[in-house]
């Protein structure tokens, strides 16, 4: 029996809760074509946005620490297959569709610039005549403009339902588009994958604090849902070992998804949510964890913004990041003839800087070093 998409639409229709995005009704893309006959458009989608070089270079930009730092933190790729987790859990548990969300959730950070959020500081400063620099727009333009790979449309030509996912993510570090929709509310997929980047980053990166060494068991058993967690699985802060770091994150990920998803199913029942115009209906975003989960979620934010988010090396490597790119960007802007032909060939579409700013964002953390160092280190190879 072939499963094609027609019957893959069908099983959606018979599996899903009511309030998901079914495939099947897709508001379809931008540019009219043929659908596969084994995938559905969600499906389609995702392979699309896996296969851009846009993708591949998130393995080689910064999450928390710089690549170079060491193999065994997160990068800004393995961050993303977390948020992919995540995110499926909680819609598998509340019957959405897992490969919108899936989709959603691999091409939320595909506009990232290299070293993080310091990277993106700088190139909205550096791109402040040009309206500034943004990585959710970023992303936005990545999958419908800057990613050439079909030859009768720029772009990926996905779906108007993760083209939304994607603007309208939303979390402490990302700020939806107005233009799109305002008045609406995203669908269920993507609340998801909003709270699911959130989840992901405040367990990953606590992990990856640990790790480190920059925090110290010590200290994080002062948090209360952390240190009530260690009480309950007789974790000893002064004799802290991997194995029991390993368990620790597990549990506190299991727990935080767990709640969101019973808050969330909670929220669907009490507002009576039936289908997805309820959903975009809605006066506020329904994926939500509980309170007492958000306060608690909120003290483990504000210790890792004073305790790691701030540490010292971390500060120095911002400024670092700032220094380079900010040298990279002047160097290209007083000399376009250094910019490689396709670049320079961008200049002439758009504005000199906005072209300038889509190559740097487009640049990994060791290819920017690199580009560094071949632009002013005399020795190094051009």
């Amino acid at each position: 029996m072939l499963y094609t998409r027609e019957l893959l639409e069908e099983n959606e229709r018979k599996t899903l809760a009511p309030y998901a995005s079914f495939a099947g009704d897709s508001r379809g893309r931008i540019h009219p074509e043929d659908e596969s006959r084994y995938r559905t458009s969600f499906q389609k989608d995702r392979d699309r946005v896996i296969h851009t070089s846009a993708f591949r270079r998130l393995e080689y930009k910064t999450q928390v620490f710089v690549n170079y730092e060491g193999d065994y933190y997160r990068t800004r790729l393995t961050h993303t297959l977390e948020v992919v987790q995540v995110g499926k859990s909680i819609s598998r548990a509340l019957g959405l569709n897992e490969d919108l969300t899936e989709t959603i959730a691999l091409a939320h950070d595909l506009g990232h610039p290299p070293f993080g959020h310091a990277g993106e500081r700088t190139l909205n400063r550096l791109a402040k005549e040009v309206g500034g620099f943004d990585h959710n727009k970023q992303s936005l333009r990545v999958v419908t403009e800057l990613e050439q790979r079909y030859p009768h449309f720029p772009g990926l030509n996905l779906t108007w339902e993760t083209l939304e996912g994607i603007m309208k993510h939303e979390t402490e570090y990302d700020v939806p588009d107005t233009d799109w929709e305002p008045e609406k509310q995203p669908g269920l997929e993507a609340q998801v994958v909003n709270i699911a980047d959130e989840l992901a980053y405040n367990a990953h990166d606590l992990d990856d604090g640990l790790r480190s060494g920059h925090l110290k068991p010590q200290q994080i058993i002062e948090i209360p849902i952390i240190g009530e967690l260690m009480r309950k699985l007789n974790i000893n802060p002064n004799t802290f070992t991997n194995q029991e770091r390993y368990i620790l994150i597990r549990e506190l990920l299991g727990n935080i998804i767990e709640d969101a998803i019973y808050h969330t199913n909670a929220c669907l029942k009490d507002l009576n949510i039936g289908s997805i115009e309820d959903v975009r209906n809605a006066e506020h975003k329904i994926i939500n964890s509980s309170p007492e989960m958000r306060e608690r979620l909120s003290e483990l934010k504000q210790f890792l913004y004073q305790n790691f988010y701030f540490h010292y090396r971390l500060i120095r490597m911002t400024k670092k990041a700032d220094h380079i790119l900010e040298r990279i960007f002047d160097a290209y802007m007083e000399s376009p003839n250094m910019l490689p032909p396709e670049v320079r060939a961008a200049t002439q579409k758009r504005s000199a800087i906005r072209a300038v700013t889509d190559y740097l964002a487009s640049m990994t953390d060791r290819f920017a070093s690199d580009e560094y160092e071949r632009l002013f280190d005399p020795h190094a190879l051009t």
